[in-house]
């Protein structure tokens, strides 16, 4: 491995990771995932079903 490669392995790691993107990554993995199985999902469906989990676990 690279000494400069390391390096950039070393500040991904330290790298905050704000909501907004963990989010957007787990809604991407969500539907790249359900796509497979089933076509007509879209992305407008996995974003609405996130925003209603995400009342439902305020409201516990």
């Amino acid at each position: 491995m690279t000494e400069e490669l390391q390096h950039l392995i070393e500040s991904a790691r330290t790298r905050p990771f704000p909501e907004e993107e963990r989010e957007a990554q787990r809604r991407s993995f969500a539907y790249g995932n359900t796509k497979i199985e089933n076509n007509l999902i879209t992305r407008e469906m996995v974003a609405e079903q996130d925003e209603r989990l995400k009342r439902e676990m305020q409201g516990r």
